[in-house]
């Protein structure tokens, strides 16, 4: 089991930076960057490049609807060889709110899009012949009815550094998890309970590895959460900085009936307490939603304890089929977030 964290930059992007070129000397396997509607994720994961040697660098997530596919083949090429062969291609739908509302696009077909973007991602590495794609959702080069009718078929000018660079796809809803398991070489799902995994996923998992290409690895998955270890109450509550983060996604990423966290929530067993969230939030009770959100939800999504208990959440995530591990450090006394990676590192070996 790998170990991966996100990077987090609350505190300004260069110092988080920096953090992460200690955490690498400590063993990190991994460090992925978000995007969102923030700043955008190549630039930060370029200068990560630049600062470190061996971390893997990779974006968590790209947005599928805010760039051309052959831009995002462009760019995933650009900082893989930057990184010298460190990048992993994270890519995603994020949602209707977001991409209506800040990009003015409209979402529709994730499904589609997201097949026919990573088929345009490999073909454009591969550089075996000028890059033609007829589908549904993209057409390269554009038809001449759709254009001037100057289009034609091109390579990529440079040379990849590597011809096939992991993907990993962002899902949470069935179809699009059985989608991931068949083309993907990776998987990010989020608020991840892995007791429960099976449960929520085990069918479209399975649907989707009957249908995966043989070429393919088995899918790589990353998944955790916040990571402390000592003795004493004090430890188990550092849970509780989870609770906004369950109530904003639970109850405010997306509208009534389109909340993809919400349903997620559902699908494990917390129906009365989403929808209780979800009121709260939505009518700018985001305290009291915070309230709402169980214990044991917090629990079963974070790492935060003695080092026996924490090894023992170690080891479920690993019987969920968890390939990285994804920590988010928080030190205690005269912990660093790089020695705590170093301790979870001896406790996955």
């Amino acid at each position: 089991m790998k170990i991966s964290t996100m990077l987090s930059y609350s505190g300004g992007f260069k110092q988080a930076a920096q953090q992460v070129v200690e955490m690498e000397k400590a063993g990190l396997d991994l460090v992925w960057v978000a995007e969102a509607y923030g700043f955008d994720g190549p630039s930060l994961m370029g200068y990560l490049a630049a600062l470190t040697d061996k971390v893997e660098i990779g974006a968590a997530i790209l947005p599928i609807y805010t760039r051309t596919p052959t831009l995002i083949a462009m760019t995933a090429a650009g900082i893989d060889a930057l990184s010298d062969g460190r990048f992993h291609l994270g890519l995603g739908a994020s949602g209707p709110q977001v991409i209506e509302g800040f990009h003015g696009v409209p979402y529709t077909n994730p499904l589609g899009k997201t097949r026919e973007i990573v088929e345009i991602c490999r073909d454009v590495w591969k550089r075996e012949a000028p890059l033609v794609h007829e589908g549904k959702n993209f057409t390269l080069p554009l038809p001449p009815e759709q254009g001037t009718g100057l289009g034609k078929p091109l390579k990529i000018i440079a040379h990849p550094v590597r011809s096939e660079i992991p993907i990993w796809i962002a899902a949470l809803g069935e179809k699009n998890v059985e989608l991931t398991a068949e083309i993907a070489d990776g998987w990010i799902p989020i608020l991840f309970i892995p007791e429960r995994a099976q449960d929520v996923w085990g069918a479209p998992l399975k649907a989707g590895a009957a249908e995966r290409a043989s070429g393919l690895s088995p899918m790589m998955i990353t998944a955790g959460g916040l990571l402390a270890i000592g003795e004493g109450p004090e430890v188990t509550a550092l849970r509780e900085f989870q609770r906004s983060m369950v109530a904003l996604y639970v109850g405010g990423m997306g509208a009534k009936g389109k909340n993809f966290y919400n349903e997620l929530a559902v699908r494990y067993g917390y129906g009365k307490e989403a929808e209780v969230i979800q009121d709260l939030y939505l009518s700018g009770k985001k305290k009291e939603a915070e309230a709402a959100v169980p214990e044991e939800f917090l629990e079963l999504t974070t790492l935060c304890g003695p080092v026996s208990y924490v090894k023992d959440r170690i080891a479920a995530f690993k019987d969920a089929g968890v390939t990285h591990l994804q920590v988010h450090p928080i030190p205690l006394g005269d912990q660093t977030s790089a020695s705590l990676i170093s301790s979870v590192k001896e406790l996955v070996s």
